[in-house]
């Protein structure tokens, strides 16, 4: 029997360290998670874990990375089904604050990540978020839709860090349910005032 590629053993070991370590933080959190946990989930040595990502904290990030590359899946399909443009800005990044309910990216991404890891607003999926953002304000500006008075560039910065710092909030709430219901509402209430007021017809 021909042995794998040697490329294609470096990919399964790494996924299948990254399952069980993203089980692991999921179920126990990242402080009480052990690496001898993901070594004997994923039947593999130390070694391996230390190899491919140096530490505790490499294995965290590269699960924190899954996790966005999904929840960036989750988002791309809920705009795709908006019937509008301006719609499908505000269900995807509504979406965004409302996947802070969800147990594991509550516990992964929004608590222990920003603990080990730093401010989200630092990590390398923030630029492409921010980039999209104004990608899609500026598309609407030109459709009309969006005040062009503002700055999209500026504008797709606040968005995203009130997208963030809401699903911050929701997460970290003694009542995550309840912080959700009051955070929402504000949210789409602020990206509301982005549109172009409608001239009133006269009396």
């Amino acid at each position: 029997m021909s042995r794998k590629p040697r490329s294609e053993m470096i990919a399964e070991t790494r996924a299948k360290l990254i399952a069980a370590a993203r089980k692991a933080f999921g179920e126990l959190g990242y402080a009480e998670a052990s690496m001898d946990d993901f070594t004997a989930e994923a039947g593999l040595t130390r070694g391996a874990l230390y190899h491919h990502f140096g530490d505790k904290k490499g294995l965290l990030e590269a699960v924190v990375v899954q996790l966005d590359a999904e929840m960036a899946e989750r988002l791309a399909a809920i705009s795709a089904s908006a019937p509008t443009r301006w719609e499908a800005l505000v269900q995807e990044n509504v979406g965004y604050v409302e996947m802070a309910l969800d147990p594991e990216i509550q516990r992964i991404l929004l608590r222990d990540g920003p603990a080990v890891l730093g401010d989200p607003s630092g990590w390398p999926s923030a630029a492409g978020c921010i980039a999209a953002i104004r990608k899609h304000l500026e598309e609407l500006q030109a459709d009309g839709v969006v005040r062009d008075d503002i700055d999209a560039g500026a504008a797709a910065r606040l968005i995203s860090g009130a997208s963030t710092d809401a699903a911050l909030w929701i997460a970290n709430a003694p009542d995550p349910e309840a912080a959700s219901q009051k955070a929402i509402p504000a949210f789409k209430a602020l990206l509301n005032g982005l549109l172009r007021q409608t001239p009133t017809s006269p009396t």
